[in-house]
């Protein structure tokens, strides 16, 4: 038996809805599900597992009918989806009075229940948000009969206000494989046995690395999973990046290693700089520039004026830039006591050129 686990579509969702490329970041959440059905479609899958937030918020029955659209086109797999926290069910709820393709379960309640699906000898269980947070761990100490089905569990959680498990609890369940969904960074807990799909979509700076779905198999004789590959599918990446500089760097070299990076990595990608190490005092980096050519979510500049505090307090120690630096200089000084120091310099510094061309 061939199944398909994903969950945090999101459909609905517009990432980076500030940016420039927000619009093509909303299609792609949409292509990237899309991509999935496909997948399914090609592989012949018997089960495609969606484990919550496959909305972004609550659905309108076009987004119901968008859906529905992509399920109907594969008849032949299985879809068995729970609602997550984004997505929970509410008393007015579109959902409530929608109908699905025949090869659509969607498991409602928010108390455990399942589906079996008897031509592949198998039983799938899950439970639905009806509220935005669920504290308590509901999955303790249920329990589940005697049976020689394959049975699978559909869990949307796993911090302290999304249903917290312990997954070693969980570890010792009878289920062949546990399909975890709200964590959007692609996880495996226990090996072909318990998963994080993650996001298939990153959907913030903050979802960097790979992101796709995994796709398993099960042994129908022991009902053990004997494979789980995770699939990348996302239409771009966050990735972040150090540029190292030094007191000869200026603004143009800079910009042209962070275009030879992007252009390495992928245009369509986005991008977060930091930017380190020690730069030229007089040296001002301006890369606003960049964010108009390529996709740069932000640009930090952390690098440090390479001041000679030795050399500037010898030359200013009975005025106040010596004053300055010994008062704040020390061995074990903090990044926020640095810039401190170098801001400060830098503005006496300034103070002093003024008055000296006045």
């Amino acid at each position: 038996m061939k199944f398909i686990h994903t969950a945090d579509i999101h459909w609905g969702m517009i990432p980076d809805s500030d940016r420039p490329w927000g619009k093509k970041r909303e299609q792609a959440v949409r292509l990237t599900f899309q991509a999935i059905i496909e997948e399914a479609r090609e592989e012949r899958t018997d089960l495609l597992m969606i484990s919550g937030d496959l909305f972004h918020r609550q659905p309108l029955a076009r987004d119901l009918k968008e859906i529905n659209y992509l399920f109907s086109t594969i008849p032949a797999t299985r879809v068995v989806i729970i609602a997550g926290n984004h997505d929970r069910i509410r008393k007015s709820s579109a959902i409530l009075s929608f109908t699905w393709c025949p090869n659509v379960t969607f498991l409602m309640d928010e108390t455990l229940t399942s589906v079996y699906f008897e031509d592949l000898n198998t039983e799938v269980y899950g439970f639905s948000y009806h509220t935005s947070e669920i504290t308590e761990n509901r999955v303790a100490d249920f329990s589940i009969p005697d049976s020689r089905r394959i049975r699978l569990l559909m869990l949307h959680g796993g911090d302290a206000k999304h249903l917290p498990f312990d997954k070693h609890v969980l570890a010792a369940s009878p289920f062949s494989y546990i399909a975890l969904g709200h964590i959007h960074k692609p996880a495996v807990l226990l090996e072909n046995r318990m998963a994080y799909a993650g996001s298939p979509e990153p959907l913030d700076m903050t979802e960097t690395g790979p992101h796709g779905f995994f796709s398993g198999t099960i042994d129908d004789t022991t009902g053990q999973v004997v494979s789980l590959e995770f699939k990348p599918v996302c239409q771009a990446q966050y990735i972040p990046l150090v540029i190292n500089v030094t007191p000869a760097s200026t603004t143009t070299e800079l910009s042209q290693i962070i275009a030879d990076e992007i252009r390495k990595r992928g245009a369509s990608n986005i991008y977060r700089f930091r930017i380190r190490g020690m730069r030229d005092p007089d040296t001002e980096f301006d890369l606003d520039f960049l964010s108009g050519q390529w996709n740069i979510i932000e640009i930090l500049d952390e690098s440090e004026p390479q001041y000679d505090f030795h050399a500037l307090f010898a030359e200013h120690s009975g005025d106040m830039i010596g004053f300055y630096i010994q008062a704040l200089m020390k061995d074990d000084m903090s990044t926020v006591e640095k810039k401190a120091l170098h801001y400060g310099i830098h503005a006496l510094l300034m103070t002093k050129d003024e008055r000296s061309q006045v």
